[in-house]
């Protein structure tokens, strides 16, 4: 006969437990029912902090810089550019020898400097370590070793030896005719002043100063800026522009632009003197307009500031057959004003005057926060070809506003 205990236990009746290893068992339950949610709670929110770098990556750098970013549009102009300027590239380099840094590569690193305000070879060269942007601009991909900046600095000097800035602000504005963004007959024209790097007191007598007559002042007066020189940098010269200003170790930028969009067709730097920028403004418009018996339809006009009155300055430009709608004195110098009733009456003055202020967006834009503000190159070669450099890196962000971008393919 079964007892009526074990019948229980047979139809799944509960066993009794002792109350001790109940309260255990619980409390353990418990305890792993919280450790679940937790993980739980880890898992779906919280990310996890892996410490194991990956050994591969699946996206390009091409992927990883949005189709929107300014620099895009930049970089197609760029290489454009570069394309037009490489029968120049064959001739800077022999045909046989060890391979150099890329001169595409050296120039589109270069402009990086100017557009991104890198105040050195050296951190540029730091930046391109990790900069993802600034590698994929260059030209480099991600395992490529980034240059010495000693061979950096080497290799560039040979564009510097060659004028290839010059060839470059050329390139650019061929893209800019093409888009009828140019303006063949009325331009603007104005200089800066560049702060060289050298300090004052690096200046001391020079043991042959010019001659009486053949200084850089006033009808050749022989200035302090002709009696010293810098023991850093022999071309840099104390200079001012306005009589209040400190004179400061300086070179002097030029710009010639053209009135419809405000682009630069021409630049140059010189020494710094007062006579520099009338010679300069003359040099760079025969380069752009060329000598009138090539232009008879053309009307060219050139507007200026009061810097350019000058009677020399004026009469030159009437044998060049340009319109002088430069500013007068109103008050002060009066006896500078040189300029005809009938060039004074000209309608189209007033539409030059009033352009003549765009030229003053270059300068604000190259020496705001940039490189151009105190250059770090010495001597007038590269100084001159660093500036022309800037010029054309002001041209493609200009055009990038002027030239509509293609919407993209869906």
């Amino acid at each position: 006969m079964v007892s009526p205990g074990y019948k229980r236990m047979q139809l799944g009746a509960p066993r009794r437990v002792p109350s001790g290893a109940k309260q255990a068992a619980e409390k353990l339950l418990r305890y792993v029912t919280v450790f679940e949610v937790a993980m739980f709670y880890k898992r779906s929110m919280r990310g996890d902090d892996k410490q194991q770098a990956a050994m591969f990556s699946y996206v390009t750098l091409e992927q990883r810089i949005p189709a929107d970013h300014p620099a895009r549009q930049i970089r197609q102009m760029a290489d454009r550019a570069l394309q037009r300027l490489d029968a120049e590239f064959d001739k800077l380099y022999a045909a046989i020898g060890r391979p150099s840094i890329a001169p595409e590569r050296l120039l589109r690193a270069t402009l990086l400097m100017v557009l991104y305000s890198i105040r050195s070879e050296r951190q540029l060269m730091e930046q391109m370590q990790y900069n993802l942007l600034f590698r994929w601009f260059v030209g480099l991909e991600m395992d490529d070793a980034v240059w010495d900046v000693t061979v950096f600095t080497k290799n560039r000097e040979r564009l510097i030896a060659g004028a290839i800035s010059q060839q470059l602000l050329d390139a650019v504005l061929v893209e800019a005719q093409e888009h009828d963004l140019l303006s063949e007959e009325h331009f603007t024209v104005d200089g800066t002043l560049i702060q060289a790097w050298a300090a004052a007191r690096s200046f001391t007598e020079k043991s042959a100063p010019p001659a009486p007559g053949a200084g850089s002042g006033h009808k050749g007066e022989v200035l302090l800026r002709d009696k010293v020189e810098s023991r850093t940098d022999a071309d840099a010269r104390l200079y001012k522009k306005a009589t209040a200003d400190k004179a400061v170790p300086s070179y002097q930028g030029h710009a010639l632009m053209e009135n419809r969009n405000g682009l630069v067709v021409a630049a140059g730097a010189s020494l710094a003197a007062t006579v520099a920028e009338r010679e300069m403004a003359l040099e760079l418009l025969d380069r752009v307009a060329g000598p009138q018996s090539k232009r008879p339809e053309k009307k060219i006009t050139l507007g200026a500031d009061t810097q350019y009155q000058e009677a020399g300055f004026i009469e030159a430009l009437r044998k060049r057959k340009v319109a002088p709608h430069v500013s007068e004195y109103e008050k002060g110098n009066l006896g500078k004003n040189s300029l005809t009733d009938e060039e004074r009456g000209d309608e189209r003055r007033a539409i030059s005057q009033r352009k003549r202020k765009l030229i003053e967006r270059v300068f604000g834009w190259s020496k705001l926060d940039r490189p151009l503000r105190q250059v770090k190159l010495r001597g007038l070669q590269r100084v001159d070809w660093f500036y022309r450099l800037t010029m054309a890196a002001y041209n493609l962000v200009r055009m990038r506003k002027l030239i509509p971008v293609a919407p993209a393919a869906c």
